[in-house]
């Protein structure tokens, strides 16, 4: 037993400092959100086995250096030298096979579980995901294709997300679902969109992130995520379908209509409503305003200056923002929507930036 104490303390110091150091990464250093999703505990447990490997392998190398320094150090009246090691063959070939199997190992088991997320579900709903500077369009075609800003999913649900951006690279993630994917700009949305699965496991409202810096309000390219049981989400969903359609714009004022065009086109992204800073001037109290701009000049903000600034943004640039920032081919969004034209598009847009003021938004509280 003499003649192994030091591996025998070397074994049980490594099993020691192993579970104390998982215990620290997993629990301390990097806790991790709540699991509301299936993916999320298929995630979880392939991160927990890379804890456990790391801590093993810090544990080995630091006990062994450790140990060998305080257990093997010469002594005060020791002056010989010690045994010179030229290397270990079997030693050497262990080193070599076991890391290697281990890596081949983690890539098949990494394989089988992207496929698994992959895989398409029995009975899973499609929603389409469209990200843009810097906001978020959800187009739901169960719902007569109605579209919000909030992702509302039933609990226990399969879901099928057709992604993809308008302008640059945007990034999916919802940490308590530990899925992500990029979107990119497409030529063909119905038919060059990026996929995402996943089956939401726990009601209550989450945070969507976009995980990919985009521009200048990228920290602010955040939506709600709601999972509802289904008397939740069949309420929900009647809110939804009770939304404006095409067919219904028509019928609609022009300010009514402005209001809808403001989150079809992404203008909340840039543009507050309350008079929060974002990436474009707040509405308001917008219209009527004398507005300082970026050349020394001053302007009243009227029908014309609205008009020029929605079509052609960087004609005038307010002062304090940048140029090049909003889209600069909203005529071409506008004249190819499918409804109207970039002329009434605009002139709606313009009447409902006259409606939005301290009295209407106090109203509205």
């Amino acid at each position: 037993m003499k003649k192994y104490k030091h591996a025998f303390a070397v074994f049980v110091l490594t099993i020691l400092s192993t579970i104390g150091l998982y215990a620290l990464f997993r629990f301390f250093l990097f806790r991790f959100p709540t699991q509301a999703s299936a993916e999320a505990v298929v995630i979880d447990n392939f991160a927990d086995i890379h804890f456990w490997l790391q801590a093993f392998l810090f544990a080995l190398i630091m006990v062994i250096m450790l140990y060998a320094v305080f257990a093997f150090r010469r002594q005060p009246d020791d002056e010989s030298e010690g045994p010179h090691v030229h290397g270990h063959t079997g030693l050497e070939i262990i080193w070599t096979i076991v890391p290697t199997a281990v890596v081949i190992g983690f890539a098949i088991y990494s394989v089988g579980i992207l496929n698994g997320l992959l895989a398409p579900q029995e009975g899973e709903r499609t929603i389409e995901v469209v990200g843009r500077q810097w906001s978020w369009k959800f187009v739901y075609p169960d719902i007569d294709d109605k579209s919000g800003t909030e992702l509302g999913l039933l609990v226990n649900e399969p879901v099928v997300l057709h992604m993809w951006a308008e302008d640059v690279i945007h990034s999916f993630w919802v940490p308590e679902f530990r899925v992500k994917q990029d979107l990119l700009p497409v030529q063909n949305s119905e038919t060059d969109y990026y996929v995402l699965r996943f089956t939401p496991t726990e009601e209550g409202e989450f945070k969507l992130r976009c995980a990919e810096i985009c521009g200048l309000q990228h920290s602010q390219m955040f939506a709600t995520v709601r999972v509802m049981n289904q008397t939740d989400y069949d309420a929900w969903a009647a809110e939804i379908a009770s939304k404006p359609g095409l067919d219904e714009l028509e019928g609609m004022t022009a300010e009514e209509r402005g209001q809808f065009w403001y989150t079809e086109f992404g203008c909340n992204g840039c543009h507050s409503l309350d008079g929060a800073a974002m990436a474009g001037p707040t509405w308001l109290n917008l219209f009527g305003k004398e507005e300082q701009l970026a050349d020394g000049t001053a302007v009243i903000v009227d029908d014309a200056y609205l008009y020029e600034s929605i079509l052609n943004p960087n004609a005038k640039i307010t002062a304090g923002y940048n140029p090049g920032i909003m889209p600069q081919n909203f005529e071409d969004q506008f004249n190819n929507f499918g409804w109207g034209d970039a002329d009434q598009i605009t002139n709606d847009l313009i009447a409902f930036i006259r409606t939005i003021t301290d009295d209407t938004t106090a109203s509205s509280r």
